[in-house]
């Protein structure tokens, strides 16, 4: 998209009558939008390692939740992730023949467990290089579960403040350039600043393979006087 574009010129005016027709100069305006975006990298991960585990045994699949917890634990503190950024959530059992729901004898199994040791960390890297090796895990017996809307991996930018003041100068200087290109096409000089507005900033992933790598945009919206 071009950095920058006419939304619209206005003309308005009044008639005066007092015996005769008076006109008083049109107002002229050209409303235009600067766009300014950056790229910039995550600095917060959220990554939730689910596993499942399924036994006849109640006490049996507790236990394996409780032991399968420590070995995920020490995969992460191996890949460099620290003790603080690691926290273990409260195991989540299904007893298939209480469900109410469902054909419990097609299960092999009677209990279902799952477990989920979360990571919340500054350090990008390390869990993109973790997640990579997970296959680690599954050699140990631990059958990692894939993501879901309810335990999805998050790279989330909260450096915002940071980049806001610039990129709305290079939004409002996107503006300006187009309008007085304008006001020079059409044989004007660009006036004050009539009215200004700021868009939302958004922040969205660059792309679907890269979500750790973010794309900031903003739109400033601005009209100005023209005069000749």
């Amino acid at each position: 998209m071009h950095p920058f574009f006419i939304t619209h010129v206005n003309y308005s005016g009044y008639v005066v009558s007092e015996g005769f027709t008076r006109f008083k100069a049109f107002e002229r305006t050209v409303v235009v939008k600067g766009l300014a975006e950056r790229e910039v990298s995550a600095d917060i991960a959220i990554w939730p390692v689910t596993f499942t585990v399924a036994a006849d045994d109640l006490s049996f699949l507790v236990a394996t939740l409780q032991d399968q917890n420590d070995v995920v634990v020490a995969f992460l503190r191996q890949k460099g992730i620290a003790q603080q950024e690691i926290s273990v959530s409260a195991p989540s059992i299904i007893d298939r023949q209480a469900t109410g729901y469902g054909n419990a004898n097609s299960y092999r199994y009677r209990y279902a467990g799952s477990s989920t040791v979360n990571v919340y960390t500054e350090n990008i890297e390390k869990v993109r290089l973790a997640r990579g090796e997970l296959s680690d895990l599954g050699a140990k017996g631990v059958a990692i579960s894939g993501e879901n809307y309810q335990a999805r991996s998050e790279y989330l930018y909260t450096q915002l403040n940071e980049v806001k003041p610039a990129m709305i100068e290079e939004a409002t200087s996107n503006a300006r350039a187009v309008a007085e290109k304008f006001a020079e096409d059409s044989g004007s000089r660009l006036g004050k600043i009539k009215r200004a507005s700021q868009g939302q900033f958004s922040i969205m992933d660059r792309d679907s393979n890269t979500p750790y790598m973010k794309k900031v945009r903003v739109v400033s919206t601005l009209e100005y006087y023209l005069v000749d």
